[in-house]
């Protein structure tokens, strides 16, 4: 009798599971817009420098308004320095773990998304100090997110870097990211 119970348990819940679409997977990409922020800057001018970032996202359904939405994103930050005569363009390349809460303001598919950001810096071009930068870096993200269609959608996000992006130094990573994604 147990035996039966548990197999019909198991059915029940993958069936409702299955249809309930807990865990939906994708892709996204986009345009960055990065620079950085801090006092440690002094009598270095700094602009902002456009890049790119995409990856893979999962979302976890927890409730009708609010998901859990992983992703694993390769992402570029950093910005153009200039001191006096010199400008070096300095490009950081990052494997990025954000984790976002993810709430759902309209039935239509608009949705708040915010939570933190881990990463890992895995490349960099142009090195103004080949020892200056962190190999870590843990930010805060946080944005609008808006279906299209069932499986389309675009984003746009705010990360602020909340450690240092180089040693020794109040410089900290900032970004705006657009985003078009597709849903499986």
């Amino acid at each position: 009798m147990k035996k039966v119970f548990a197999t019909l348990l198991v059915l029940f819940l993958g069936t409702n599971f299955s249809q309930a679409q807990l865990l939906t997977l994708g892709i996204k990409g986009g345009a960055s817009f990065t620079n950085y922020s801090g006092s440690s800057i002094g009598n270095i001018e700094t602009s902002a420098i456009t890049n790119y970032h995409g990856g893979l996202i999962a979302e976890l359904k927890v409730f009708d308004n609010f998901a859990i939405q992983p992703e694993l994103l390769y992402s570029t930050q950093g910005a153009k320095l200039k001191y006096l005569s010199d400008e070096i363009k300095n490009e950081l390349g990052y494997l990025s773990l954000p984790v976002l809460a993810k709430f759902y303001l309209t039935s239509n598919g608009l949705s708040l998304e915010f939570g933190p950001q881990a990463s890992v810096l895995v490349s960099e071009r142009n090195k103004v100090d080949a020892n200056d930068t962190n190999p870590f870096e843990v930010g805060l993200a946080g944005g609008l997110s808006y279906k299209l269609t069932k499986k389309i959608f675009v984003s746009g996000r705010y990360v602020a870097g909340l450690t240092e992006a180089k040693k020794d130094a109040d410089v900290k990573n900032s970004a705006v990211q657009l985003s078009v994604g597709l849903m499986f």
